[in-house]
């Protein structure tokens, strides 16, 4: 039985008597890592996510591993090394999914060449070996070559650094696989409803209930991990129900493109747009990712809509830097999705001014919470997560070992002019699939480049259960081109129930769900 099934996962919650070191609650990026490096430590730990994998923020970055620019101009240099020092660390333990990206800040002005210039020598020298490549300046002609379709009008040169690049949802399944190679037992679709407390009112374990079956558990546990990154308050509460928010969410929307409005390899940063962040137009899978904005929301949910007012910044501002503006027709996709920041105290902090460094607290029952931070430092997060752990539980202490640990599919120097790529040290494994059935070598739909192995491989190997699951996780196409992900939906539907044993009914009912999800990814 494979060690990625779901039956041979549920298993391992089954023994009513048995104790986890730890119970993580969430499945994005820190709640996996978190498991990761848990499990390596040798603890046994059990995560639960009550949708899928990345389902939320973990899946709707800007697709960037980077110590962050921004957090430079506002003088966080400890933030700014500690995340250089992780990218670093990325590039090396999962070079099948993270890269060396050119970044190029055009200038259209003599004195922002010489300040962007400078700055970004110190970040390249904030990173130390682990350096990606010098910042430099270059010419008008050279920014003109490398970016074609860039407006050259006013234009005087620019700045070339080098930050990172990656696929985020891919690489969270990458990670729950590398938990569970590693011992732990990860699960999606079950959703933690309540929390045990023994008769000193500490946290004892959780209540928990799967989405499939609707089968409950009552799960013991040593110590117990909020890492729910928007939804941590709602776990807070199942702890102390009149508790104080300590997230306050900020949405971040972004506009996929195609590579007609800039074919060059580089990506282009905007350090100063009207809103005061900056904008990011990056080539990714073959498409044009631009973005993202930093809006307030006053309440949280795993499908969060791109406002009206996001999406036209995002187009004006790309319109100052494109020879051909795009216009909301040309987009491909839209996605939204939150960031958990800090709450502010004052309510009257831009959030784009609260910091992105993590947090982590400790509730008087015991339940440990870790809020904050962003992709690029998870395993830093993970690591003080689990350490903390070990100090609230009592467990066993040993050092961690995740930053020389390769995540699952771990292949340098991929070739990346096919899609296949992301699958890392798996390809073969995915291609043989075709030997089994010689349909499964075909693509799913005639104008992308995926194909219905694949779709069998997520199924069988990333725990894989949903049609969205699929076209939004496992491959991208939802994020790219929602409207060609939804032509694809009913024959991923027919795939996904020959191979799990389901009927007519639950694929319509799965087409029926997908497009529903899928429409708020299109621009009327």
């Amino acid at each position: 039985m494979s060690v990625f099934g779901r039956e041979s996962i549920l298993q391992s919650i089954q023994d009513t008597g048995k104790v986890w070191d730890m119970i993580i609650i969430g499945g994005g990026a820190t709640g996996l890592g978190t498991a990761v490096d848990g499990a390596s430590r040798g603890l046994s730990v059990l995560l639960l996510e009550q949708a899928d994998f990345a389902k939320g923020t973990s899946s709707r970055a800007t697709k960037l591993v980077h110590g962050g620019v921004r957090y430079l101009a506002q003088g966080d240099i400890g933030l700014v090394r500690e995340a250089l020092h992780e990218r670093g660390l990325l590039l090396k333990n999962a070079p099948h999914l993270v890269k060396n990206e050119s970044f190029i800040i055009p200038n259209y002005s003599w004195f922002d060449g010489v300040f962007y210039t400078i700055g970004l020598t110190i970040y390249d020298l904030l990173a130390g070996k682990l350096g990606f490549g010098r910042a430099k300046h270059i010419s008008k002609k050279e920014i003109i070559q490398r970016l074609p379709g860039i407006e050259d009008k006013g234009l005087h040169g620019g700045v070339v650094y080098h930050d990172g690049q990656f696929d985020d949802s891919r690489l969270a399944i990458n990670l729950a696989q590398t938990a569970l190679e590693q011992g732990a037992s990860v699960l999606n679709y079950v959703a933690v409803t309540g929390l045990i407390k023994d008769d000193t009112g500490k946290i004892a374990g959780v209540k928990a209930v799967d989405a499939e079956t609707g089968t409950s558990y009552n799960l013991k546990a040593k110590t117990v991990i909020n890492a729910t990154g928007v939804f941590v308050d709602d776990v807070l509460k199942m702890d102390v129900p009149d508790k104080k928010p300590l997230v306050k969410p900020s949405q971040g929307v972004h506009l996929v493109l195609n590579r007609e409005f800039m074919s060059g390899e580089d990506a282009i940063m905007i350090p100063k747009t009207e809103d005061g962040r900056v904008l990011f137009v990056v080539p990714w899978h073959n498409k044009l990712l631009v973005g993202t904005t930093d809006t307030p929301i006053n309440s949280h949910s795993l499908e969060p809509v791109a406002l009206d007012t996001e999406i036209e910044f995002i187009l004006r501002t790309a319109a100052k830097y494109l020879k051909k503006v795009p216009t909301r027709k040309d987009v491909l996709s839209v996605f939204a999705g939150l960031r958990p920041l800090a709450a502010p105290q004052d309510e009257s902090s831009k959030t784009k001014e609260i910091s992105r460094s993590h947090k982590l607290i400790v509730s008087p029952s015991g339940l440990v919470t870790i809020t904050g931070g962003k992709w690029t430092t998870y395993r830093k997060m993970s690591e003080d997560t689990v350490n903390k752990a070990i100090e609230v539980g009592k467990l066993p202490k040993k050092p961690c070992i995740t930053a020389s640990l390769p995540v699952h599919g771990s292949k340098p120097n991929p070739d990346r002019s096919s899609h296949w790529y992301v699958y890392g040290a798996d390809i073969s494994k995915v291609l043989a699939l075709a030997n089994e059935h010689a349909d499964w070598a075909n693509r799913v739909h005639p104008d992308d480049e995926y194909t219905k192995g694949e779709v069998i491989w997520a199924i069988r190997n990333e725990m894989a259960r949903t049609v969205e699951d699929i076209l939004a996780r496992r491959t991208r196409v939802l994020f790219l081109n929602a409207r060609l992900a939804i032509t694809m939906a009913p024959e991923v539907a027919r795939l996904m129930a020959g191979e799990l044993g389901k009927d007519a009914q639950w694929q319509t009912e799965q087409v029926a769900a997908f497009n529903k999800v899928a429409t708020n990814y299109i621009l009327a």
